[in-house]
C-alpha cells in the first residue's frame, strides 16, 4: 500500500477518533451537568420541604402560645397566616415545579392535605379561644387529634423527603455513572487516537520512510561519488519508497552502463591512439626489419588478446616468412607457401575458427583458436600476410576486425613503399650489370672517410680485370659481361663482411675495408687474386680461358690521410698493371710479379 494512502487512512482514522473522543468528552460534561443538576434539585427540595415543615411548626407554636398566654402578639403572629399560607403555597408550588414523580406528587398532595387539616383545627382552636372557650381551645391544640394531624404532617414530610432523597440519589448515581462511562470512553478514544498516531509515526515515518530513506541516503551518496559498485537492495513494495528505490536502481544501472560505455570509449580511443602511433612509426621506417619490429611492438598493445605473425613475401614469390611475431602464436608455421592460405588465394581476409563455417587455411595446426589471415597488398601486388589468432572464442577478433583490416592496409602500403624505395635505392647505388655498389656509392663512402676523424685503420683495394678487352673481342660483349659478373661475385664472396665492393668503372673495381690493417688487406687481396685465377670461366658451354686480376692496395696505417686513399690505391694498381699484371702491389712499395708485397 502506498504511503500516501496509509497516511490518508491514518489521518481519517485519527480525525474520526478525535471527533468521537470530543463527543465522548461532551457527553461526559453533559452528564456532569446533569449530576450537578440532580444535586441542586435535591438541595432545593430539601430547602422547600424544610421551609414547609418549619412553617407548619411555627404556626402551631404561635397558636398554642396564644391559647396558653392570651397575649396579643402571639395572636398577631398567628394572624399572619395569610402570609404563612402564601409561604406554604409557594413552597408547595415550588415542589410541584420540580418535575416530581407520581409517588412524590401523591406524597406531596398528602402532605398538603395534612397541612390544611392542621391549619383548620388550629383556626378552630383560635376561634374557640376568641369566643371564650379557652379550655376547648387548649384541648383542641393539645389534644390527640392535633397531635395526630401534626404527626401525620411530619410523617408526610418525612415520607416526601425520603422519596425525594431516593430519587435524587438515583439521579445522582445515574448521572455519576454516565459521567464516569463517557469519561472512560473519552479517555479510551483519546488513548486510541494517541496509539494510532504513534503507530502511524512508527510504521510510516520510521519503518516505511525513515529507515528506507536512511539506507537510500548512503546509496545515493555513494552513487553521487560515482561508486557504482554499491548494491541497491531489492524492494518489492509498491509505494513511493519502492518507486524511489527503483529509480535509484535505474540510476545505478544507467551509471554502470555509462561507465561501461566510457571505459569502452577510452579503450577504443586508446586503440586508435596506438594505431595512429603505429602508422606514424610505419611511415618513418627505413627498412623492412624496422617495420617488422614496430608491428611486433604495437600489435600486442592494440590487440592484447590476439597473438600473430607478420609474414613477408620472398623475392621469388614462392614463400612467406615470418618477419616478426607477438604473444606466442601457436597454430601457424613460420614459413608458408602462398597456396596454403585461403586469404592469399582469394585476396581477401579469411577467418578460420572452430565453428567450421568456412574452410580452414592449410598452414594452420589443429586447435580451437579463431584465426584470421589478411593479405598485405599495395599497388596491385601482394607483399605479405598479417595473421592473428585469439583464445577467447573469436570475440576480440570480431570487435577488432575493422581495426585489423585498417592496420593491414597501412602495413601493406608501408611494406610496398619500402620495397619500392629499396628497388629505387638499389637502382641508384647498385651497378645494374654486376649488382655491386656503383661509383656514386663509392664517392659517398670516400666522403664519409674524409669526414671521419676517428683514428682507425682503413684499407682500399683497386682491382682491374687483366686484358678484359680480349674477352669482348674474341667472345662478344655478352661473354665479357659474364666474365665481369663472375669476377664481381668472387670479390663479394671474398670481401664478405669485412668490406664493401664497388664497380669503379669499366672493368675496374674498388674494395673498401674499414678497420682493416695493411696485412689483412694483403691477405684478402691475394685470396681474391688466387680465387679469380683458379676459377674456370665458361660461357654457353665454351671455355673462356683463365681470368686474372691486378690489385693495388693503399692503407691509412702509413699515416697518410684517408682522403688520398683511393688515389694511392689506384696508383698502386697502375704500377701493378705496368709491371706485368696478375700481381698485388701496395702503395709506396717495390715488387715483382706474382709476389705478395708488404707496404
Amino acid at each position: 500500500m502506498r504511503i500516501s494512502t496509509i497516511t490518508n487512512w491514518a489521518y481519517a482514522v485519527t480525525v474520526m477518533l478525535t471527533i468521537l473522543s470530543g463527543g465522548a468528552f461532551i457527553l461526559s460534561a453533559h452528564s456532569a451537568v446533569r449530576e450537578r443538576t440532580a444535586v441542586e434539585t435535591r438541595r432545593q427540595l430539601d430547602e422547600l420541604v424544610d421551609e414547609l415543615a418549619v412553617a407548619a411548626e411555627q404556626t402551631t407554636e404561635d397558636a398554642r402560645l396564644f391559647v396558653m398566654r392570651g397575649e396579643e402578639r402571639h395572636l398577631q403572629a398567628f394572624r399572619s397566616a395569610e402570609g404563612e399560607e402564601r409561604a406554604r403555597e409557594h413552597a408547595i408550588k415550588g415542589l410541584k415545579s420540580t418535575d416530581l414523580s407520581p409517588q412524590e406528587l401523591v406524597a406531596l398532595r398528602r402532605l398538603e392535605s395534612d397541612a390544611e387539616a392542621l391549619d383548620q383545627i388550629e383556626e378552630k382552636a383560635i376561634a374557640d379561644y376568641a369566643n371564650g372557650n379557652r379550655d376547648g381551645a387548649r384541648q383542641t391544640l393539645f389534644g390527640p387529634e392535633h397531635e395526630r394531624l401534626q404527626t401525620d404532617l411530619l410523617a408526610s414530610v418525612q415520607h416526601f423527603i425520603d422519596l425525594v432523597a431516593t430519587r435524587a440519589d438515583d439521579e445522582f448515581a445515574g448521572a455519576r455513572a454516565r459521567t464516569d462511562l463517557w469519561d472512560t470512553i473519552a479517555k479510551s478514544m483519546l488513548g486510541l487516537t494517541a496509539a494510532v498516531f504513534i503507530g502511524v509515526l512508527y510504521f510510516v515515518l520510521k519503518r516505511r520512510v525513515a529507515t528506507p530513506l536512511l539506507r537510500m541516503t548512503g546509496i545515493v551518496n555513494r552513487l553521487a561519488k560515482q561508486d557504482y559498485d554499491v548494491e541497491v537492495l531489492p524492494d518489492s513494495r509498491r509505494d513511493e519508497i519502492g518507486e524511489m528505490n527503483e529509480a535509484i536502481q535505474i540510476f545505478r544501472d544507467n551509471g554502470l552502463e555509462r561507465e561501461r560505455l566510457d571505459a569502452e570509449r577510452r579503450r577504443d580511443q586508446k586503440t586508435k591512439d596506438h594505431i595512429l602511433h603505429l602508422m606514424h612509426r610505419l611511415q618513418a621506417c627505413q627498412q623492412q626489419e624496422e617495420l617488422a619490429e614496430v608491428v611486433s611492438l604495437f600489435a600486442p598493445q592494440i590487440f592484447p588478446h590476439l597473438a600473430g605473425h607478420l609474414y613477408l613475401m620472398n623475392g621469388g614469390r614462392s614463400a612467406l616468412t615470418s618477419a616478426s611475431r607477438w604473444l606466442q602464436p601457436s597454430r601457424s608455421h613460420d614459413v608458408l607457401a602462398p597456396a596454403e592460405c585461403w586469404g592469399l588465394r582469394r585476396g581477401r581476409p579469411h577467418v578460420s575458427d572452430h565453428s567450421r563455417d568456412d574452410v580452414p587455411c592449410q598452414h594452420l595446426e589443429e586447435g580451437d583458436d579463431a584465426c584470421i589471415c589478411i593479405p598485405l597488398s599495395a599497388h596491385g601486388d601482394t607483399v605479405g600476410l598479417l595473421y592473428f589468432e585469439g583464445t577467447d572464442g573469436g570475440k576480440a577478433m570480431v570487435t577488432a576486425r575493422l581495426y585489423i583490416e585498417i592496420i593491414a592496409e597501412n602495413i601493406g602500403l608501408a611494406i610496398a613503399n619500402l620495397q619500392l624505395r629499396d628497388r629505387l635505392t638499389h637502382l641508384a647505388i647498385r651497378d645494374p650489370l654486376t649488382g655491386l655498389l656503383n661509383r656514386r656509392s663509392l664517392d659517398d663512402e670516400m666522403n664519409r672517410l674524409r669526414r671521419d676523424t676517428v683514428d682507425r685503420p682503413t684499407a682500399c683495394l683497386m682491382v682491374d680485370i687483366d686484358h678484359f678487352k680480349r674477352f669482348n673481342d674474341e667472345f662478344g660483349h655478352d661473354a665479357g659481361d659474364h666474365v665481369m659478373r663472375q669476377v664481381a661475385t668472387l670479390m663479394a664472396d671474398t670481401a664478405g663482411k669485412s668490406g664493401s665492393v664497388y664497380r669503379f668503372g669499366g672493368e675496374e673495381f674498388t674494395i673498401v675495408l674499414p678497420e682493416a690493417t695493411g696485412r689483412s688487406a694483403i691477405d684478402i687481396a691475394e685470396k681474391l687474386r688466387s680465387a679469380v685465377e683458379a676459377a674456370p670461366v665458361t660461357y654457353q658451354g665454351r671455355p673462356l680461358g683463365t681470368v686474372t686480376v691486378s690489385i693495388g692496395i693503399a692503407s691509412t696505417e702509413d699515416g697518410k690521410p684517408a682522403a688520398t686513399l683511393l688515389q694511392r690505391a689506384d696508383a698502386a694498381l697502375l704500377r701493378a698493371k705496368s709491371e706485368g699484371r696478375n700481381i698485388t702491389l701496395v702503395d709506396g712499395s717495390d715488387g715483382s710479379p706474382n709476389h705478395r708485397l708488404a707496404g
